[in-house]
């Protein structure tokens, strides 16, 4: 295989991998690491590392879009982001050691969760108070809707704070933007409402994506070959995502793809299970 052809079905994958992950919710490196991993026969750890250098590209670019419509919680998301990026610096230094087998089915095992997630149905909650802790640490605010204003509070700072520590660890130790962990801390046990919490996500995903790619950059695992290709079509591919998701139906999307996304889970649990990752 010539380097022409190999940068051209990189694009194309990773094309496709933004498609997906911008119509699920989920990011594309989910989709990433499986093709570079299993299809290309690309060693996991520059895998993961091309995947966070994508999550990084596709972050800052949708994040300064919520943070401009001003319903992204930038002081929550510049909290929780201190348990996210220590995570992230543990997940990466884990990897480095890890078996790659053993990083494979847990991918696999994270993979699944986050595509059942994504179908869940997402409950309106709006909390009028806040906690005690999150009134003194001013983790409350507003986002607009067109019938007006919406003031909310959170709860439960200690439990999302945690949870943001598991949800870094296994960013950095799988390469993803853990998305889903990170909504559930802020809309299950924070009680934040989900509009807010899924793009203050996006916000801090860049953060943890960051310093999780520092390590892998020292240990060399971010090659500018395979990275270019796939930054440039994850970013076409979830801006073609975006505008596939204002004229189709949501819901039937992510039932589709997130069948798709459960088979390439079970692609890389096999592989990992029989050692051929």
């Amino acid at each position: 295989m010539t380097v022409l052809v190999f940068t051209l079905i990189l694009f194309a994958g990773a094309y496709a991998a933004g498609l997906i992950g911008s119509l699920t919710g989920l990011g594309g490196g989910v989709v990433i690491i499986p093709l570079l991993s299993v299809f290309l026969g690309i060693d996991i750890h520059y895998a993961i590392g091309a995947a966070l250098v994508s999550v990084i590209a596709t972050s800052s670019g949708s994040a300064a879009a919520y943070v401009r419509e001003g319903i992204t919680n930038m002081r929550i998301g510049m909290f929780l982001e201190i348990a996210t990026t220590v995570g992230a610096v543990v997940g990466a230094l884990l990897a480095t050691v890890a078996p790659t087998h053993l990083i494979a089915v847990l991918f696999g095992a994270i993979l699944i969760f986050s595509a059942m997630n994504s179908l869940r149905k997402k409950d309106v909650h709006v909390l009028e108070t806040s906690s005690p802790l999150a009134t003194k640490l001013k983790l409350y605010g507003s986002y607009p809707t067109a019938q007006g204003t919406v003031h909310y509070g959170t709860k439960n700072v200690i439990g999302g704070f945690l949870m943001m520590i598991v949800a870094g660890v296994l960013s950095g130790l799988l390469g993803i933007g853990s998305g889903a962990l990170k909504v559930i801390a802020m809309d299950n046990i924070m009680r934040i409402p989900f509009k807010v919490s899924t793009t203050t996500s996006n916000f801090m995903m860049g953060v943890t994506a960051t310093a999780s790619a520092v390590v892998y950059l020292q240990r060399g695992y971010i090659q500018p070959g395979i990275c270019m290709p796939v930054v440039i079509g994850v970013l076409l591919g979830a801006l073609t995502g975006a505008r596939i998701l204002i004229r189709s139906s949501p819901g039937k999307l992510k039932l589709f793809f997130a069948i798709v996304i459960t088979l390439l889970a079970l692609q890389m649990i096999y592989n990992g299970a029989t050692g051929r990752i």
